[in-house]
């Protein structure tokens, strides 16, 4: 659990993604609160406009692919029906050879719609990291706690006090031990709660330290500005919101009904953005249709649910990466319709022909190594076996040579012996 603390997560792979995404983030911020605007929620939006203008020609290739894909669907459906049922070496690579090939004339590769999910992947989980651990990666944030975490720091006891409100305030996934005996850890500690505090922890927090109420005050202030999208705080999930709404004395159905719009939101934006993406079954089987249709309907559900479990930050991030995608999938298709695609097959051709003049030299050279090898294997494989034969002789003589002059073996000898003696 120690990977939730307030430092930046230090794993090998999503470490230095995470760190980065957070460098960029703390610098939007930095901008926005140089013309009086300071708030995470609307950093996120702009984050993920730069994020999406970045990856942006992986998306065009994306795309591309999909269009080109579906175009080829007839022909590689014909390779499929031709070789139906073919299970022999020969047929096989008749077939990949083929479909290799059909490949080359479109330009794509068999690969590349997985390209784009490789990459989109480790930012989205990196990007749970920054959002869930904020002022680990803004620096503006984590100022924000510095001369309350100073003076709490400076008041005896603080570190039972402190415990005891983290754990009535029932803070999951964090790790807080505030007896520990580096100061910067401890203050991080400190940090990665009062983050998290409820309203009731901070009205825990004003009570046990009095003297601190100006700068608990000043906080409080300065995190509603900063760290809500309305009513909501977006380093908790829509969950947790949720059931505070509900068992507070008085319910309070507005952070209830904003809470619940960040799951639907989000999976109504996905559906809009699955709807406008080009969807062609042409050339596919029946199976192969259905499973997309159900991949379609499972992938926003599973968002859908997904959501309510992870922070409101990370829920404004797909939203916004959603309805980013909508306006590129417009403008796409708007493209594509005009492309011909006809002059890009046309140009791939060479290309085509080039790669299947490569191929083909390198199935010659492994074809004439295979010949040699079988022809090396049966000279040995005939070698072997004059050397068994004489081996077999030498011994039949040796038995012959010993056996008893009653023995069959002895009679045989004397006939061995008459017929050479009439062959000379």
């Amino acid at each position: 659990m120690s990977d939730l603390l307030l430092t930046a997560y230090g794993g090998s792979i999503l470490g230095p993604i995470a760190v980065f995404l957070g460098w960029i983030m703390d610098k939007i911020y930095v901008l926005l609160a140089a013309i009086g605007i300071e708030n995470i929620a609307l950093t996120i939006f702009i984050f993920t406009f730069v994020i999406y203008l970045c990856m942006f020609p992986l998306t065009y290739k994306q795309q591309k692919f999909a269009v080109l894909t579906r175009k080829m669907q007839p022909e590689m459906k014909a390779i499929q029906d031709k070789y139906k049922g073919a299970r022999d070496q020969d047929s096989m690579q008749k077939q990949q050879m083929e479909t290799q090939a059909l490949y080359d004339k479109y330009g794509i590769s068999p690969t590349g719609s997985c390209v784009y999910m490789l990459i989109q992947m480790p930012i989205l989980f990196a990007l749970y990291r920054v959002f869930y651990n904020v002022p680990a990666y803004i620096t503006s944030v984590k100022n924000v706690f510095a001369e309350l975490v100073k003076g709490i720091m400076a008041t005896d006891g603080f570190a039972d006090t402190m415990t005891s409100i983290a754990d009535s305030s029932n803070l999951k996934n964090i790790v807080y031990d505030f007896t520990a005996s580096d100061k910067t850890v401890v203050s991080n500690y400190l940090i990665d709660v009062l983050y998290k505090l409820p309203s009731s922890g901070w009205e825990a927090v004003s009570n046990a330290f009095p003297n601190l109420t100006s700068s608990i005050d000043t906080v409080v202030a300065k995190l509603e500005k900063i760290n809500y999208l309305f009513v909501l705080n977006i380093s908790d999930t829509p969950l947790n919101l949720i059931k505070a709404g509900w068992s507070a004395d008085t319910k309070d159905f507005a952070i209830i009904i904003c809470a619940l719009l960040i799951p639907v939101v989000s999976y109504l934006t996905q559906m809009l953005n699955i709807k406008l993406t080009p969807q062609s079954t042409e050339g596919q089987s029946e199976q192969m249709a259905a499973q997309m249709k159900t991949m379609n309907l499972m992938m926003p559900l599973m968002s859908l649910f997904i959501c309510f479990t992870v922070p409101v930050g990370l829920g404004l991030y797909w939203i916004a990466g959603a309805l980013v995608r909508v306006v590129q999938q417009y403008f796409l298709n708007k493209h594509f319709e005009k492309i011909d695609l006809e002059s890009i097959i046309e140009k791939n051709k060479d290309k085509a022909a080039a790669k299947a003049e490569k191929r083909g030299i390198r199935q010659a050279q492994i074809y004439e190594a295979a010949k040699m090898s079988t022809r090396t294997s049966s000279m040995a494989a005939k070698a072997n076996l004059v050397k068994d034969n004489a081996e077999a002789l030498k011994a039949a003589d040796e038995f012959r040579s010993k056996a008893s002059s009653n023995s069959l073996a002895a009679k045989a000898n004397l006939v061995k012996e008459f017929n050479e003696k009439n062959n000379k």
